[in-house]
């Protein structure tokens, strides 16, 4: 007759398989808290303990009918705790008088083959190996679990969610706090590519809009560079009713303008500027000399 395995092993890895099936179909539902969740565990522990309470029950039948040696062989094969029979199951050896008990009748070339059981914990990884597998399949076929593209998805929404759940509260940019940032430049880029490359041209360098890369302005009303690029797509322009003020219109926000005026300081400060003979647009407006700073 062979000893039973513990019930607290029977939940530890029933409530480890439980909680991986929610964590693969129901990542999102926020298990934890949920009623239902618990409501299950418990209900599947109470059920793992009736099973136990009637393995007890068939256990202490059929060791009655069991001889005193056999009993006392049982006795004592119980007493040993569970965790060392698997530490001895992995890793002790028969003596030579065990050995001769599970020996095999035959070999080959001197080499003998012993009867062994598989070791207990083994059997265990395999079984779990295979549980696993199975929910693990079903989930990756019948949900986004595991699927880059949705895992990247998800991940884009909630950081752009929490971008603008950051933005109701930060303070607003306007022309008075606007500083400018090189990390800006990248962004701003992009930002100019879509909302003033159509008319200022690939790089600033102009087109139905003035060259941007150059040292003449049309609308002068800041003493700084960037802070007059602010002041336009705040207010667009009082010659040319084309540069409209995006910031008033909403198309922008003041961080966005930011980035943008970021962007353009870049080209015409710390870049050479595209001259016509390179495509770009002739000067014009008056020739500006900003003052030093970029705030």
């Amino acid at each position: 007759m062979k000893t039973r395995t513990p019930i607290s092993v029977y939940i530890s890895v029933t409530i480890g398989l439980t909680i991986m099936a929610f964590e693969m179909f129901a990542s999102d539902s926020g298990y934890f808290s949920s009623p239902f969740f618990w409501a299950l565990i418990l209900i599947t522990v109470i059920l793992l303990m009736i099973m136990n309470s009637i393995g007890d029950l068939i256990e202490n039948d059929s060791f009655s009918k069991l001889s005193e040696d056999e009993k006392k062989e049982y006795l004592a094969e119980k007493s040993i705790p569970y965790y060392q029979k698997l530490w001895n199951s992995a890793f002790k050896k028969q003596s030579v008088s065990e050995e001769k008990d599970i020996l095999i009748d035959h070999g080959f070339d001197g080499i003998t083959e012993l009867d062994n059981s598989l070791p207990k914990w083994w059997i265990g990884l395999f079984w779990f190996g295979c549980i696993f597998c199975v929910v693990y399949l079903m989930a990756f076929t019948f949900t986004d679990y595991a699927h880059p593209d949705a895992e990247y998805t998800k991940e884009a929404k909630t950081m752009l969610a929490s971008i603008e759940e950051y933005e109701k509260t930060a303070p607003k940019i306007s022309l008075e706090t606007a500083k400018y940032s090189a990390d800006n430049i990248t962004e701003g880029q992009e930002l100019f590519k879509t909302n003033c490359v159509t008319c200022h041209g690939d790089g600033g360098k102009g087109g139905i809009g003035p060259n941007l890369t150059d040292t003449h302005w049309i609308n002068i009303k800041e003493k700084s560079l960037f802070k007059n690029v602010f002041w336009m797509l705040e207010n667009g322009s009082p010659n040319n009713p084309t540069m409209r003020p995006f910031i008033k219109e909403g198309t922008i926000t003041g961080k966005d303008a930011e980035k943008i005026a970021a962007y353009i300081y870049h080209i015409n400060q710390e870049s050479s500027p595209i001259t016509v003979s390179q495509g770009g647009a002739a000067p014009q407006g008056e020739e500006v000399k900003w003052e030093n700073g970029n705030n």
